[in-house]
């Protein structure tokens, strides 16, 4: 068997409701897709995160170097990408775009061996994740306390034990925002904050020692990411957790992140930071230095299948009868492709969410669907 071609699809869908985080406002979402076509048919899918149209022209440089060769040859393959633009792009597009198709060819590997990635992998250790919600972003409405009331309660309603606040509307606000939804889904559900690194060090810290009584899962990317003194200021000077990593990239990237324990949760993106082969080795060194990983994910279905396929394998950290467990990332903010770009949408239950047991990614790519969103 040989890797006959490599295709690209770029998607985009428009929102009914455009809503912004601390960095930009979305009024589409879109996604690009990456098949890795076998010769005798057979394909795999995977998906990368980041600006797909940019993205998607690093795939096509790619794809030379991929077409005629072993589609098993999965960890060659990236090696021999990553040096082919080692010397312009050790992070970003470069990777982003790795990682989409080393995602592809673990999925037709599995699906060519009637096996699910995670067995692949060396498992499962665990059959399902506990998923939090992630959404609670700004609308284009005055009453932001009252609608984000109204959706952390339908997250608690739906079954969540947890979910992220998006902050960074400046440090007074935020403050506001964090005890009204405290207030609205009680002491029991779980509630972290994302800044998406709209703060320096002094107006982070200002805003977790006015919210460190709330109990706070995790702060998560409380200062600009290449700003590492800023990360050990936040991670040092307050009590709540310190997440990152969504902005960095492959084994190299997180080095610093985690010798230096700078974070308390890494969270590499299945999809950014160098696909299921690499983000398996920035978990075990996370695993090595004490780091809870909980992943980056925010795609289509295609991106939470792979995220599952990695969560499933992950060890507990450290291990014990009552260890803390990994969690999923779980998207609910308006996004007309994710869940159509699979036959079958996976879902949340009861707060936890099923490792897909079919070959490969365990998910089937509608074709259809990617002819109805190509941008």
């Amino acid at each position: 068997m040989k890797i006959a071609a490599v295709n690209t699809y770029v998607l985009s869908a428009d929102l009914e409701t455009p809503f912004a985080y601390s960095q930009a406002w979305y009024a589409t979402r879109m996604a690009l897709i990456v098949e890795v076509v076998a010769d005798h048919g057979l394909s795999g899918f995977g998906e990368v995160y980041g600006p797909p149209r940019p993205n998607r022209g690093v795939v096509e440089a790619y794809a030379p170097l991929l077409v005629g060769e072993d589609p098993f040859a999965i960890e060659r393959h990236w090696q021999r990408l990553y040096n082919h633009l080692r010397d312009h792009g050790q992070r970003g597009l470069a990777i982003q775009a790795l990682s989409g198709i080393d995602i592809a060819l673990w999925d037709l590997k599995g699906k060519a061996l009637g096996l699910p990635v995670h067995v692949l992998m060396g498992g499962p250790i665990r059959e399902r994740v506990r998923a939090y919600a992630t959404g609670l972003y700004r609308r284009d409405r005055p009453d932001h306390e009252a609608y984000l009331r109204e959706e952390a309660a339908s997250y608690v309603e739906a079954g969540f034990t947890a979910m992220k606040l998006k902050t960074g509307w400046g440090v007074a606000e935020d403050v506001r925002l964090t005890r009204a939804l405290r207030d609205e889904i009680g002491g029991e559900v779980e509630l972290m904050v994302d800044a998406n690194h709209a703060y320096d060090a002094v107006d982070a810290l200002a805003y977790v020692r006015k919210v460190e009584d709330l109990d706070i899962g995790w702060f998560e990317e409380p200062v600009a990411p290449e700003d590492y003194d800023g990360y050990r200021e936040v991670k040092a000077g307050g009590t709540i957790p310190v997440a990152g990593g969504e902005c960095s990239f492959t084994r190299y990237g997180f080095r610093r992140l985690l010798t230096e324990r700078l974070v308390d949760i890494a969270q590499p993106d299945t999809c950014a930071a160098g696909g299921l082969s690499e983000c398996k080795k920035i978990a075990d060194m996370a695993q090595a230095f004490g780091v809870r990983y909980v992943p980056h994910c925010w795609g289509t279905g295609i991106a939470r299948a792979a995220a599952l396929q990695l969560l499933a394998v992950l060890p507990h950290n450290p291990p014990g009868l009552h260890a803390t467990e990994p969690l999923l990332e779980f998207d609910m903010s308006e996004h007309p492709i994710r869940d159509a770009v699979t036959t079958e949408p996976i879902v949340q239950e009861d707060g936890f969410v099923r490792v897909p047991t079919g070959p490969g990614l365990g998910i089937e790519v509608d074709r259809a669907t990617l002819e109805r969103f190509r941008a």
